[in-house]
């Protein structure tokens, strides 16, 4: 007999994602693509790496997630020659990060699970579910676990600072209510100001200096915030404290999420003084 057996067939795994929907996938998965930059870093993390196919031109951790996989586009521009060459079982998304279209013509062919993800639980769930999709359930329930503890480890101050989070100039959109980002904002002591305001609203100049925020926060991304911006925002808005801050920190929603506690009390201490 050949000591050179075949490996055993993958069995069918049926799991609901969070949008509801029902995924059947082979178990444990071999040949995985990612269009998500936080979620590639997961399943890095989660000692997967070898099983990444496919990424996308975002997915920038770890770096070697791009050098190793193929890219296969962008989170919103599917390359779907690429996809297929890659012969995928299973593809991980998400609602927001990702384009409707794109997503449906992908499940027509593929398993494809999706996250849809608003706030921290969601974020620990989602790490737990991935465990679970991907065969590695032990590791991610620590993960989450780790998260959650250093999340509940925070002091929230005694009056949350008023704040706006800038993530886009010109026109300027910031983060308000419905967002993982406000979500985070709340957990690092801040009381977003734009929060009567949905999801990723325009707002003018002087809106914002009717909002009169005590801090405003330049996210390093999707745009590129740094120090040469910080005058204009001081000129909108004088009394304003203003602070360029790690755009991953607050709005990655994978294993990049247990750096983020640490660096809320930093951040919040570096407003204070």
């Amino acid at each position: 007999m050949s000591q050179f057996l075949p490996s055993p067939p993958a069995l069918p795994l049926t799991l609901t994602d969070q949008m509801g929907r029902r995924v059947v996938v082979p178990y444990p998965p071999r040949r995985i693509v990612s269009l998500v930059p936080s979620q590639t870093e997961l399943l890095f993390d989660l000692g997967l790496g070898a099983r990444v196919v496919g990424v996308t031109k975002f997915c920038i951790h770890p770096a070697e997630a791009r050098q190793q996989a193929t890219i296969i586009g962008g989170t919103k521009n599917f390359d779907f020659e690429k996809i297929a060459a890659l012969k995928p079982d299973l593809i991980i998304g998400n609602k927001e990060e990702n384009y409707q279209e794109g997503i449906e013509q992908l499940a027509a062919h593929y398993p494809v699970w999706l996250s849809d993800i608003s706030n921290l639980t969601d974020a620990l769930r989602m790490i737990r579910q991935v465990g679970v999709l991907v065969g590695a359930k032990a590791k991610a329930d620590q993960l989450a676990a780790n998260i959650k503890l250093a999340f509940a480890q925070l002091s929230p101050p005694q009056k949350p600072v008023p704040a706006a989070y800038f993530i886009w100039r010109k026109p300027y959109m910031v983060a308000a209510a419905g967002t993982f980002i406000d979500d985070m904002l709340g957990r690092a002591g801040f009381a977003n100001v734009f929060a009567p305001q949905q999801r990723y609203p325009e707002v003018l100049a002087e809106q914002l200096t009717a909002a009169t925020p005590r801090v405003i926060l330049l996210s390093s991304e999707p745009y590129p915030f740094g120090a040469k911006h910080i005058a204009e925002f001081q000129a909108i808005c004088p009394p304003a404290q203003i602070q360029i801050v790690d755009g991953e920190l607050f709005s990655w929603y994978g294993s990049r999420l247990q750096h983020s506690a640490a660096y809320f009390t930093e951040l919040r201490a570096a407003i204070v003084s």
